[in-house]
């Protein structure tokens, strides 16, 4: 799956100047307001794949989300870095308002882990993946 260009999509990109780090954070914050507990988390890269990984749980739920971060034009990577973080945790805030409505099972499905350890987004989008570092697949 060819992702676009990190310039190309226009949200968060040089806007800001906190550190990915302080997005991330920002993230296991909310979750954890919404009574989750964080069990992994990682950023990785393989040749121009690069992602950003949360695994956390919710009641007897467990959850990943991989972000990508996409590739710069303009060989930009510190601010494609912060874009894909900025992305990942106004994502997760959004959930946790929907969560508040719908419940949290409803609002974070597309990142529910099935037992055979795809995501639930995977089995609509099974091409999604291709787009992720290979070691932030594995099951956590």
């Amino acid at each position: 799956m060819d992702l676009p260009f990190a310039e190309d999509i226009g949200h968060y990109w040089m806007t800001g100047s906190s550190p990915p780090d302080t997005w991330i954070d920002r993230a296991k914050k909310l979750i954890k307001e919404v009574k989750g507990v964080i069990l992994a988390e990682g950023y990785g890269s393989m040749g121009d794949q690069a992602a950003y990984m949360l695994s956390f749980k919710i009641n007897d739920d467990r959850y990943k989300v991989v972000f990508p971060v996409l590739r710069s034009r303009t060989g930009r990577q510190g601010a494609a870095k912060r874009q894909a973080a900025t992305m990942l945790h106004h994502d997760i805030k959004a959930k946790c308002m929907v969560a508040s409505v719908v419940g949290v099972r409803a609002a974070f499905f597309a990142y529910l882990m099935l037992p055979d350890g795809r995501m639930a987004s995977e089995l609509a989008a099974p091409e999604l993946s291709q787009a992720f570092p290979s070691l932030l697949k594995q099951q956590f």
